[in-house]
């Protein structure tokens, strides 16, 4: 069930690599190990899925920004306009420590990043990344991918 879900500004679909991103996001995923080095997310199961908002509106409208200039925002060039912003959203199934969903989070922060601190240094961009953990009243699968992750 681990599922992470990108909620965007739809004007950061100009600047960043979404098919690329969610590719990294879902790597990152993959790569986290809990304290007995055991894979926390299976292969089959992990799910990326971003989606843009193509309307919204953040925080004041990008006046602030464009107020400022690029040298009082430390930024390379001035944005050129209304903010952007990411809300990644991981949710896990119960059962694991506190500290393998810190390293969740740690990993999904890190891949975002990596895309995004580059396209940060011209734009104002947030970005916030969050976990749950669910206490799910229903929770049925049903699944032909799995099958392919298997060993046997």
């Amino acid at each position: 069930m681990p599922h992470l879900v990108a909620l965007y500004t739809a004007n950061l679909d100009a600047v960043v690599d979404m098919p690329a991103l969610c590719r990294e996001l879902a790597d990152a995923m993959l790569t986290v190990r809990d304290e007995e080095g055991r894979q926390v997310f299976p292969t089959g199961g992990t799910r990326v899925l971003a989606y843009p908002a193509p309307h919204f509106a953040v925080g004041d409208g990008g006046a602030a920004g464009r107020a400022a200039g690029a040298g009082k925002t430390g930024l390379a060039t001035g944005d050129p306009g209304e903010y952007g912003f990411m809300y990644l959203h991981l949710r896990m199934g119960r059962g694991r420590s506190d500290a393998t969903q810190k390293r969740a989070g740690d990993a999904v922060l890190a891949a975002a990043r990596a895309r995004l601190d580059p396209v940060m240094a011209t734009r104002h961009i947030g970005l916030t990344v969050q976990v749950d953990v669910g206490a799910e009243v229903f929770d049925a699968k049903h699944s032909t991918l799995h099958p392919l992750f298997q060993k046997t």
